[in-house]
């Protein structure tokens, strides 16, 4: 084929369809109707005289030669993105610009507070528009501009830039009082320090607890399989938010990150303990779209967060 006979805007749907493995989607990505998006699918197909893409499941599926496509074309359009953007400038006091991004419920409540009152004092004419998104669609979200940056435990969301904040770790609240803390407490002083009690004593302890789960965070509900305590799972509920107080009305126990508890256990009636589980440990990071990395008001966007939030 000759490159005169190519329309850019064809490769932009080529490269949603890819990302997205769904042309309605990339239709709607791209502010297309289907009827359009599936005509400019088949010009391409023709220009390139190969399917590109064939029905899989509910979407579709690169063919090789789709594939051998992809990372060119996702290159291409990333420096010509780049170049047109080069001459911008973004003056964040004149900005009136909405930055959107993923976060949950409780990155909500860690991250929002002390954002809110940067942009306020330094792009006071812009917004922020916060939701979370399922993770599988986050890389897509990014790629299509549909959000500017995503925070958060995102293990599997790959294909990103991504810049590691801060390390965190699940534990365990209680009720300030709890019988079960009490024990906790003794047993550890009966060893020195809690830090010295065995794995195997500290787990076994943790069948006598009754637990509070949030369904969207995959990951408390995987450490409750793998220490075989689904059994004790009383509440299933949708937002961390609204656990504290139910935690010191009850005396279920909440797997919930460490930075998050501490700011709920400074109101009083409720408190901490840290049981060596697995996968306790973890690092909350900034993710963005390397098609919009030299975007002014992405960058100006992204150095906020790290100022803020970026351990030293």
């Amino acid at each position: 084929m000759n490159i005169k006979d190519l329309d850019l805007n064809l490769l932009r749907l080529f490269d949603a369809v890819w990302r997205m493995r769904s042309v309605s989607r990339a239709a709607e990505t791209l502010d297309l109707s289907q009827p359009a998006a599936s005509q400019g699918l088949a010009r391409l197909r023709a220009l390139l005289g190969d399917a590109l893409f064939v029905r899989s499941g509910g979407g579709v599926a690169p063919t090789p030669r789709a594939e051998r496509l992809a990372q060119a074309v996702q290159s291409a359009l990333a420096t010509l993105e780049e170049a047109l953007n080069e001459s911008e400038v973004f003056d964040p006091l004149q900005a009136r610009k909405t930055f959107r991004m993923h976060l949950s419920d409780i990155g909500e409540s860690r991250f929002l507070p002390e954002l809110m009152a940067t942009l306020r004092r330094e792009a006071p004419g812009t917004r922020l528009e916060a939701a979370p998104l399922p993770h599988d669609e986050i890389a897509a979200a990014l790629d299509s501009g549909r959000i500017d940056v995503a925070i958060g435990y995102l293990p599997i969301v790959a294909d990103t830039q991504r810049l590691s904040l801060l390390s965190d770790r699940y534990i365990v609240l209680l009720r300030e009082g709890h019988p079960f803390a009490a024990q906790w407490r003794t047993s550890a002083g009966r060893q020195g320090s809690r830090d010295v009690r065995s794995a195997s004593e500290g787990l076994e302890a943790l069948a006598g607890l009754d637990f509070a789960a949030v369904r969207t965070h995959s990951d408390t509900l995987r450490i409750l399989q793998l220490l075989q305590l689904e059994g004790r799972l009383r509440l299933t509920v949708a937002h961390f938010l609204s656990l504290p107080a139910i935690v010191r009305a009850s005396d279920l126990g909440v797997l919930m990150p460490r930075s998050i508890a501490q700011g709920f256990v400074v109101h009083g009636g409720l408190e901490i303990i840290e049981p060596d589980f697995p996968l306790r440990d973890f690092t909350v990071s900034l993710h963005w779209s390397r098609r919009f990395e030299a975007d002014p008001g992405q960058q100006w966007l992204r150095q906020r967060v790290c100022d803020l939030f970026a351990a030293r």
